[in-house]
């Protein structure tokens, strides 16, 4: 059974009833998604659209694909976009000096060009047989063309390969899943291709369900705690980098792993300096020593205080 939505633009697109009733994303066994969440990823599945995640560093963007991917049951191809990355690369490279190499020393491959042509990641999922997730990690990292680049490849799903003549074009129509730091501007253009959605820092309840999953035997006492100590931290002011989800998780293991005992989390003094195994939460020299100056301050005033009221 086909049916039909109306899209910007006034065209309508076919939607498959078995495909949009079978493929709907929901958390799994290792991942905790909002409702929010849930829909924005079942929205881009049904409208064919590319889903761009914004969040925190440390929120679970790029986790988010493999998710989707497990949990739809279908093969995730991955491209690491990186400072150097060119959109072209995510189609295909020509290798003309290997070519000309072996033309040189008189090599039969010469006589075939597609021996000098690597498939990108766009093409091999382009190719594919069955429905895979397309993740593009990181996008902003590139130059800022590089999604403008883009545009037309993952809107008509198709490319032309000028060295063959040949036109590559998309078998089974992949769900694309791109990431974003925020470290640049995305260009309107590609921003009106997408169903866009910003992860929100998980709040307590949720943080506490992303505990439960990555370690479900754990003393909930330590949890509570550590999760006082983990939002205490993110909320002081001025921090250069505030820890994520994925520190948390790491911070937990290592108490776990180090035995640490709850008494020094429950009974914690404001007056130290930072809390025990802080290099899993803290990432660099200033906010440790901003950490330390709170710290000092809180002493001092703690000081004060007793002072003053045996006075």
């Amino acid at each position: 059974m086909r049916s039909q939505i109306k899209v910007r633009g006034g065209k309508n697109l076919n939607i498959d009833q078995d495909v949009r009733d079978v493929m709907k994303f929901s958390s799994t066994k290792t991942y905790i998604a909002t409702d929010e969440l849930q829909m924005a990823v079942n929205a881009a599945v049904t409208l064919e659209r590319p889903l761009l995640i914004k969040g925190e560093p440390g929120t679970g963007k790029t986790m988010l694909a493999e998710e989707i991917a497990e949990s739809l049951g279908l093969p995730i191809i991955a491209w690491n976009v990186k400072s150097t990355t060119k959109a072209q690369q995510g189609l295909y490279e020509y290798d003309a000096v290997s070519r000309l190499r072996d033309s040189q020393l008189g090599d039969d491959r010469v006589h075939d060009i597609k021996n000098y042509i690597e498939k990108g990641k766009l093409w091999e999922a382009f190719e594919a047989d069955h429905k895979v997730v397309l993740l593009i990690d990181e996008i902003d990292k590139a130059d800022i063309e590089f999604p403008n680049d883009l545009l037309q490849e993952l809107d008509k799903m198709e490319f032309y390969v000028y060295e063959t003549g040949e036109m590559v074009k998309a078998k089974v129509r992949p769900i694309v899943v791109i990431t974003s730091n925020n470290e640049k501007e995305l260009p309107d253009a590609f921003l009106r291709r997408c169903f866009f959605h910003y992860i929100q820092f998980p709040d307590r309840e949720t943080m506490q369900q992303i505990v439960d999953v990555h370690y479900p035997s754990i003393k909930q006492d330590l949890v509570k705690e550590a999760l006082e100590i983990f939002f205490d931290v993110r909320k002081v002011p001025g921090l250069k980098k505030k820890p994520s989800t994925s520190e948390l998780i790491d911070w937990l293991k290592l108490l776990m792993a180090d035995d640490i005992p709850e008494e020094i989390l429950t009974n914690r003094d404001t007056t130290k300096a930072i809390p025990p195994l802080y290099g899993a939460l803290v990432k660099n020299e200033q906010d440790v020593q901003l950490l330390e100056r709170l710290a000092f301050m809180n002493r001092r005033q703690s000081g004060g205080n007793s002072s003053g009221g045996q006075g």
